[in-house]
């Protein structure tokens, strides 16, 4: 298996997942998406896996500084706006075996090591 989880290091809840993952022994690969923002063909992907609805960090500038037709973006708007913008991602995002499987660190414990364990 290979994960890799998308953040930033200075995320509270970046660090968190991590020190989860640290502490099962979990490989992963740790890419911060403000340095590497992800390509559209990515951002694309993840939207077609996991909806462009969770995938949004509202609690951002980035998105506060969204107009308020932002409310009635499709997912194709989405695409275009966190490509340009990776802090309007979620984070952590978690991709395994080049699948992204979650966003964000809310689930819980039995969810979590379904999700990232195997």
């Amino acid at each position: 298996m290979t994960l890799t989880v998308y953040g930033i290091p200075t995320c509270g809840t970046c660090k968190k997942a991590l020190q989860w993952l640290d502490s099962r022994a979990i490989a992963y690969d740790f890419i911060d998406t403000k340095e590497h923002p992800p390509s559209r063909a990515m951002v694309t992907a993840w939207v077609e896996a996991l909806g462009s609805k969770p995938m949004r960090n509202t609690s951002g500038q980035s998105y506060r500084g969204l107009g308020d037709d932002k409310q009635t973006w499709g997912d194709p708007d989405w695409i275009d706006a966190f490509s340009g913008d990776a802090m309007l991602l979620k984070r952590p995002l978690f991709v395994k075996d080049g699948q992204a499987v979650l966003v964000g660190f809310r689930a819980t414990e039995a969810e979590l090591n379904d999700i990232l364990s195997h």
